[in-house]
């Protein structure tokens, strides 16, 4: 079971004082920001009820407030950080700062920084001892060596985690971090429950399903409305014939 550890009050006045990393050049990808988006509109409502949980990215991560190196995930997710607010304003991950590595960090493959993604940076997430590092390529394969690919690290290295490939062309992988499936499905990234078997919504299943329970109390309410008037009507009808 999961227990939260209790975070810092955030200390607004010491926020005044952080001097922000710059932010990291961005290349034009609007398959990659598609995939950017759905993932965090994803993993987010998962995670919403953990006040200690931090899920960002494109921002640079960081052993200490003196390192230069060009190490921008587009995903960070990290557990039992005390002011997961302070690393929003800081607009970077600095590990000696926030006290440990990110859990998890993941690359969505593009054309400009596909294979720097399993290689350069690879090598660089071990580095500052990320325990998790996933790479998602919505072209299948393309941009990255493979359609999907996780690394756990183990004595300090990266080692592979078991992708499973289905009939289908589909891909997951287990991620012990997230406590969830990662699914290659269709160009899209999908994260499952392993406990109920079924897929998290994604933003565009939430909308559709607000919609649809919209729709639904609005039906209910107009029946509900029919029935009262047509009550009404027989009651004013029976007063009528006990009038004769």
């Amino acid at each position: 079971m999961t227990t939260q550890s209790a975070p810092a009050q955030p200390r607004l006045k010491d926020y005044l004082r952080i001097q922000p990393l710059p932010d990291p050049p961005r290349e034009p990808d609007m398959v990659q920001r598609k995939s950017l988006s759905t993932t965090d509109g994803t993993l987010g409502p998962h995670f919403a009820a953990f006040d200690d949980v931090l899920i960002t990215g494109e921002i640079y991560v960081r052993a200490d407030e003196d390192d230069a190196r060009e190490l921008a995930p587009d995903l960070i997710f990290a557990r039992q950080i005390r002011d997961p607010e302070r690393v929003i304003w800081r607009n970077g991950y600095v590990i000696s700062e926030v006290g440990k590595p990110p859990d998890l960090v993941m690359e969505v493959g593009s054309r400009t920084t596909g294979r720097r993604d399993f290689t350069v940076k690879r090598e660089g997430y071990a580095a500052l001892s990320i325990g998790e590092y996933w790479r998602f390529d919505p072209s299948g394969g393309e941009y990255h060596d493979v359609p999907l690919a996780g690394d756990t690290l183990v004595d300090g290295e990266y080692v592979p985690v078991d992708i499973v490939e289905e009939s289908d062309g589909r891909y997951w992988g287990y991620s012990e971090t997230l406590g969830l499936e990662l699914w290659w499905e269709k160009e899209k990234l999908r994260f499952r429950d392993p406990q109920n078997g079924e897929f998290l919504l994604t933003p565009e299943e939430m909308a559709a399903e607000r919609l649809a329970a919209e729709s639904r109390a609005d039906l209910e309410r107009e029946a509900r409305l029919a029935a009262e008037s047509r009550a009404a009507e027989l009651e004013a009808e029976l007063r009528r014939l006990r009038g004769k």
